[in-house]
């Protein structure tokens, strides 16, 4: 078995030659390896595949030279593996007869390379029969079993095939496919030129970014304008070409657009799935698609009140919210989330229900949101923590307009409109820089409470400045400041305006609007909230209990869905 990486491989090559090859997605939980033989800003992609094939029984592996980090891998594998196969095609980067020729001559040439490794022959006629066949499961594909709620285009580099299947199970339509991976095999080469034509074919697909003609990539695109509902853009860490057409869609081309940055490791699927699932639900309110009338799992009895409770499970608070029917806040818990999420939502749910003075059999509805989601057995239906918190924050105070929310492990900054519809949205990835976790590790280091942050810092006098807000690096220099005997006030000023400004320039992603409102368990961090209001030029709106905010907004999507 072979692998390959890039769409502009010959696949049906080596078909004709009765080898199996499949296209490589990475499934490494580590770089282990790879940092070891790899620079270390050499893509994760690249540093995936390394990992990936070391794990797997592959004879070898095709490349082309679509990038320098495929070029390096190539380099490293063909040194670490040397009985393997591999083999580089030099990828032409105009489309015309010569670079068809060309391509048709490195492809001759590779089918000889891999005859003389293999002992097996390329017949120009099984690959005709093999395209024929391809070509015609094309035309025969069968449309969607039902009708798609939405119609979206993917773009960008190297999307895994978990999202594919999580669009599927949101009934959601990818019109087309323009990462670098995204290709139907459905080529018909010319039967007296069968390896010409076919080269041909394979150069003049949708160009990928990194080919002369990657400006009929968006040409493509508006073809599609009358039935496109949003682009999904999916990017590598350290593969920064793609980053160029995503700022051009995003600013100059009136499509909603989300951005999905990877590193291909399978930790990344809880935030992937948050940001789609977002980005579904916001263009679903936009689009005015109404959802079916939900099973609600109880009989609901017009002559007694109506109850229903959101439950935000998080990364290191679970926070519940009961309301009644006429949107009162009955009760609100917050307590700390353990080792497993549902046991810590079972809590919550108890202590709610207890200061509510309520039976669980009372509730009409249960709707969870937060990371922890998915986990929550007894809830009915889940919402992304996205949505939850612009119709929390809508419903607090209609006139907020942008949202920056400070959790435990990560920062969102939410852009809404008048009616609480979520307009734009980023998210911090994969790094608690910045974040209650980080703010904890910093107290710890300097010998305070947390909650005791805000109060002190307020007392500074000299102007420290925090170079790195890495969380490791950062606890390096507050050991440093401490080794000079700076004051505690002082380093924690610093702490706080680093993260502002980590803050800040994720709010300047989603183009922010007057009037800004802070959730999150570090809105309460008064030393925080002065430097962000400083920065900003305004103030903050903050709830009295700003770490419920998210359980409030699905507590208000279980009232939606009763009133359904």
């Amino acid at each position: 078995m072979l692998g390959y990486i890039c769409k502009y491989t010959p696949v049906e090559i080596f078909e004709a030659m009765d080898t199996e090859i499949v296209r490589i997605e990475p499934s490494a939980v580590s770089f282990t390896q790879a940092d070891t033989l790899m620079h270390s800003n050499i893509c994760s992609f690249a540093k995936g595949v390394l990992e990936t094939f070391g794990e797997t029984d592959y004879e070898g592996l095709v490349f082309t030279t679509c990038c320098d980090s495929m070029r390096r891998l190539y380099d490293v594998l063909k040194r670490r593996f040397p009985e393997k196969f591999f083999y580089m095609l030099d990828l032409p980067r105009k489309v015309n007869e010569f670079a068809a020729s060309l391509y048709e001559k490195q492809i001759r040439d590779m089918a000889m390379a891999y005859a003389d490794f293999s002992g097996k022959t390329f017949h120009e006629e099984k690959l005709l029969e093999i395209c024929r066949r391809k070509a015609e499961s094309s035309r025969l594909r069968q449309s969607p079993a039902k009708e798609p709620s939405l119609r979206i285009g993917l773009a960008g580099a190297r999307p895994g095939r978990e999202l594919k299947n999580m669009l599927e199970d949101l009934n959601v339509e990818i019109l087309f496919d323009l990462t670098c991976t995204g290709l139907a095999r459905n080529f018909s080469p010319d039967s007296t030129q069968p390896l010409g034509s076919y080269s041909y074919a394979l150069l003049n697909q949708i160009p990928c970014m990194r080919m002369m003609k990657a400006s009929n990539r968006i040409k493509f695109i508006d073809g599609f304008r009358d039935r496109l509902d949003g682009i999904i853009y999916h990017t590598i860490k350290f593969c920064d070409i793609y980053s160029y057409e995503y700022e051009y869609l995003k600013n100059e081309k009136d499509i909603p657009i989300v951005l999905v940055e990877t590193d291909t490791t399978p930790q990344c699927q809880g935030q992937i799935r948050t940001r789609i699932e977002a980005f579904i639900e916001s263009l679903k309110i936009s689009r005015g698609i109404a959802r079916q009338k939900p099973d609600t799992g109880t009989s609901r009895q017009e002559d007694r009140p109506m109850y229903v409770l959101g439950i935000d499970s998080g990364s290191t608070s679970t926070n519940a919210v009961i309301l009644d029917n006429n949107k009162k806040i009955l009760a609100s818990s917050v307590i700390r989330t353990g080792a497993k999420s549902a046991d810590s939502a079972q809590r919550a749910l108890e202590l709610t229900l207890e200061q509510a003075g309520l039976k669980r059999e009372d509730l009409s509805r249960i709707i969870s949101t937060g990371y922890g989601r998915v986990s929550i057995p007894f809830a009915q239906r889940n919402v992304t923590e996205i949505s939850c918190h612009a119709r929390g924050a809508h419903f607090l105070n209609p006139d907020v307009r942008t949202i920056l929310d400070i959790g435990g492990q990560d920062s969102k900054a939410i852009r809404i409109n008048d009616k609480g519809e979520v307009t734009d949205f980023v998210m911090n990835d994969k790094c608690a820089a910045g974040t209650g976790r980080f703010l904890e590790m910093m107290a710890r280091t300097l010998e305070i409470s947390t909650e005791e942050l805000g109060p002190v810092s307020l007392q500074w006098k000299e102007d420290i400045d925090i170079s790195s807000m890495c969380s490791v690096f950062a606890e390096s220099e507050v050991i440093s400041l401490i080794a000079q005997n700076k004051e505690k006030a002082d380093i924690i000023h610093g702490l706080h305006k680093a993260i502002a400004g980590k803050a800040v320039s994720l709010l300047k992603r989603v183009s922010p609007e007057s009037r800004y409102m802070m959730t999150g368990g570090v809105a309460k961090n008064a030393g925080v909230v002065a430097v962000l209001e400083e920065k900003l030029g305004e103030k903050l709106f903050i709830y009295q209990e700003p770490e419920i905010i998210g359980a409030l907004g699905a507590a208000l999507y279980g009232l939606e869905d009763m009133k359904n």
